[in-house]
C-alpha cells in the first residue's frame, strides 16, 4: 500500500534546508532523490532534503490478507466456486523489490491463485476436491512462495476457506446421502426383523418341545394310574380279567366325557335338511306310542 506520509508530521525549516517527517510504527517510507531511489526511511523521525527529496510513498510491513474467489470445474463435470485467502507480508530487507518491480502486488497473487486453482481442482472429482483443501491450499502457497519472495513478499499461509457447487448439486448430493442413509436403516431393520423372527420361532420350537415333553409325561402319568387301578381291581375283585377292567375304565371316561361336552355344546348336522331330520327325530321320540302303554 502506498500512501503519502502526514502532512502533519512534516516540518519544514528553511533556514537550515531541511525537513523533518515522521514514519508510523510497522511502516517503512521510500525516499527519492531527483525522482531517484535514494533510501528507505525508518519508523520513527527523520530528516529530508526539500526540493532534492521526496518521500514516493510508504509500505506497511505488517501481516495482509487477500480474498481470492475462483470458479473452476472438477473431473466430473461439476462446476464449484472456491475461495482461497492469502496471507502475505513485506520483507524489510527486500522493500526496493516490492515497491518497484511490481506495480499491483495482489493482481499478481491473484493470478498465481487462480492458476494452481485451475490447474489442481480439474484433476480431481467433486468428493475428492472436499477431501483435499488442505492439499489445494499447500499447492496454493508452495507456488506463491517461489515467485513472490523473489519480489519481496513472503508467503505467511494459504487457507481454501470454502468449496461450494451449485446450490443444484448440493440439493442432489444432500438427496444421495439421505438415500443411502434410508438404505441402511432399511437393511438394519430388515436384519432386525430376522433376528425377531428367527428368536421367535426359536421360542415357538422350544414350547413346542416343553409342551410335548408335557403331554408325554401326563400320558405316561395316566397309563401308570390305569396300570396301578386295574391291578388293585383284580385283587379286590375275583373272577375278573384285565380286559374287563379295561372295558369298565373306557366306559367310565366316555361318560365323563359326555358329562363335560353335553354341558356347554350341542353337537348337531350341518347338512341343509339337519333342522328338519332333527324336527323328525324329536317328534318321533315324543309321539311314539310306548310298549305297555294304554292297554
Amino acid at each position: 500500500r502506498i500512501e503519502p506520509p502526514c502532512p502533519h508530521c512534516l516540518i519544514s525549516d528553511m533556514s537550515g534546508c531541511c525537513c523533518v517527517y515522521c514514519v508510523q510504527t510497522k511502516t517503512v517510507a521510500i525516499v527519492e532523490q531527483c525522482s531517484q531511489y535514494n533510501s528507505i526511511a525508518r519508523p520513527g523521525l527523520n530528516l529530508l532534503v526539500p526540493i532534492l527529496c521526496n518521500v514516493a510513498g510508504t509500505m506497511s510491513l505488517r501481516i495482509q490478507q487477500l480474498d481470492v474467489y475462483c470458479e473452476t470445474k472438477t473431473k466430473d463435470n461439476v462446476f464449484v466456486q472456491v475461495a482461497v485467502s492469502v496471507q502475505y507480508r513485506v520483507l524489510t530487507e527486500k522493500v526496493y523489490d516490492a515497491f518497484y518491480r511490481l506495480t499491483d502486488p495482489t493482481e499478481q497473487i491473484r493470478a498465481y491463485v487462480f492458476d494452481v486453482v485451475r490447474s489442481t481442482i480439474p484433476k480431481m472429482e467433486l468428493d475428492r476436491a472436499f477431501e483435499s483443501k488442505e492439499d489445494i491450499a499447500n499447492q496454493v502457497q508452495l507456488q506463491l512462495s517461489k515467485v513472490m519472495n523473489e519480489y519481496g513478499y513472503e508467503i505467511m499461509e494459504s487457507l481454501v476457506t470454502d468449496l461450494s457447487p451449485d446450490q443444484r448439486v448440493k440439493a442432489s448430493m444432500n438427496e444421495i446421502n439421505a438415500s443411502k442413509r434410508l438404505k441402511e436403516a432399511s437393511m438394519h431393520k430388515a436384519d432386525a426383523d430376522k433376528i425377531r423372527m428367527v428368536k421367535a420361532a426359536e421360542a415357538e420350537a422350544e414350547a413346542r418341545h416343553l409342551s410335548g415333553t408335557g403331554v408325554a409325561r401326563q400320558r405316561k402319568a395316566i397309563v401308570d394310574g390305569l396300570k396301578e387301578s386295574i391291578n388293585d381291581f383284580k385283587s379286590d375283585v375275583k373272577g375278573t380279567s384285565p380286559k374287563d377292567v379295561m372295558d369298565l375304565l373306557l366306559l367310565t371316561q366316555y361318560f365323563d366325557l359326555l358329562r363335560d361336552v353335553g354341558a356347554n355344546t350341542i353337537f348337531m348336522q350341518h347338512e341343509p335338511d339337519a333342522v328338519s331330520n332333527l324336527q323328525g327325530q324329536v317328534n318321533k321320540g315324543f309321539m311314539a306310542k310306548p310298549k305297555g302303554m294304554f292297554k
